[in-house]
């Protein structure tokens, strides 16, 4: 994995030339303040004060799936505002960061008051992806997800281990006559819980880049549109 900050000035995370935008899709932007919620849960549900380092070390013993935390940029918990952008196998997700990259001490407001740019988002790119999904379950029902209780955390950048996911789109690409199980050994499992969608995906790999600028510039210039 790779983080690259942006640079002040020149330059800019170079991706090529795509063919056109095939698929995008943009997560509800909810204002909801999320700080009961993490402490409380919803509807007053509180959620179970749990273990997720013993509940991975179980599911490792029994060798069944479980989520592990990973090094990625921590997104704005309470409008994050995630995108994906996917062009075949080549997937762009982008979302708030909970703190101004170049200024972590600071709020987002802090560095608008000051003159900075507002805007700090991060740019996971995920290679060599075989799927993805983007949609329910939300926080409010994340309890529900297959992997809770086995190591799955709120709103934690997390990959899979012994993912099932895995092993089933394998065995569908199994029947395929140039099928080779050594180009399924690379692959990982990662989940991203967001607020108001949880993004799942299987690639090879990520490598993250902050930037500073709005979706829209964004979204165009990683699907092949013109810089203006």
């Amino acid at each position: 994995m790779e983080v690259t900050p942006k640079r002040k000035s020149g330059g800019y995370f170079h991706i090529g030339h795509h063919p056109p935008l095939m698929l995008f899709c943009r997560a509800q932007h909810s204002q909801t303040q999320t700080t009961n919620k993490v402490k409380q849960g919803w509807d007053g549900l509180q959620m179970s004060k749990s273990d997720p380092q013993a509940e991975r070390a179980r599911a490792a013993a029994s060798g069944k799936p479980f989520a592990v935390p990973i090094d990625m940029p921590q997104w704005a918990t309470g409008a994050p505002i995630p995108h994906l952008l996917q062009i075949d196998n080549d997937v762009f997700l982008i979302y708030c960061l909970a703190q101004h990259y170049e200024y972590p001490a600071l709020t987002l407001e802090d560095v608008q008051r000051a003159g900075g740019s507002p805007e700090s988002v991060a740019v996971v790119h995920f290679l060599s992806c075989a799927c993805t999904k983007m949609g329910t379950p939300n926080d409010e029902v994340l309890h529900g997800h297959a992997l809770y209780g086995l190591g799955l955390e709120f709103y934690k950048p997390m990959i899979v281990q012994n993912s099932t996911w895995i092993t089933e789109l394998e065995s569908i690409n199994s029947v395929h006559r140039d099928y080779r199980p050594e180009s399924w050994q690379n692959l990982k499992h990662y989940i991203l819980p967001f607020q108001d969608c949880t993004f799942e995906c299987v690639a090879e790999d990520f490598k993250v880049t902050i930037r500073h600028e709005g979706f829209p510039r964004l979204l165009w210039e990683l699907s092949g549109g013109p810089l203006k």
